[in-house]
């Protein structure tokens, strides 16, 4: 068999179980075969869950990540188990949110990073939380995270 880029993944192609915790989930990357390029890539997670640490009561959130890569790709479902063992993990939603943006930058070294956290109503205030590496790279078309404002009823 020939080695490819894809070789080292252990978690795509079979049978794997949601982590119980985000520090047992393991993350998998594979080489970028157009770091000589600027782009950006978009997750979107509009089911993201979590618990809440004070009541245990479940909370959701819309997460957008988008980062530039520099010579690392997330292997997408190692992210999707990843962002899957939060489910039973308390935590709350600004520790959520910035814990999974700088794991993700400290994993993949890319050249920009950012994470938006739109959280839904928790005693009636929706919380919002965005976190990011730095300027976006020159030259990157970044769109708009596509997430409006929380209204409500209205």
């Amino acid at each position: 068999m020939t080695e490819t880029i894809y070789s080292g993944l252990k978690q795509l192609g079979g049978a794997t179980v949601l982590p119980e915790s985000p520090d047992k989930a393991e993350l998998e990357r594979v080489r970028n075969p157009q770091a000589d390029v600027s782009y950006n890539v978009r997750f979107t997670a509009p089911e993201f869950t979590s618990l809440c640490p004070m009541t245990g009561q479940p909370d959701f959130a819309h997460l957008v990540i988008d980062y530039v890569p520099g010579d690392w790709l997330v292997e997408s479902k190692s992210l999707k188990l990843y962002l899957g063992s939060f489910r039973n993990n308390g935590a709350f939603h600004e520790d959520c949110t910035v814990s999974i943006g700088r794991r993700l930058a400290g994993f993949l070294a890319p050249r920009w990073l950012r994470i938006g956290g739109y959280w839904y109503p928790r005693g009636g205030m929706p919380i919002d939380v965005f976190w990011q590496t730095g300027p976006i790279p020159e030259g990157v078309w970044i769109p708009d995270q596509g997430v409006p404002p929380y209204r409500g009823r209205g």
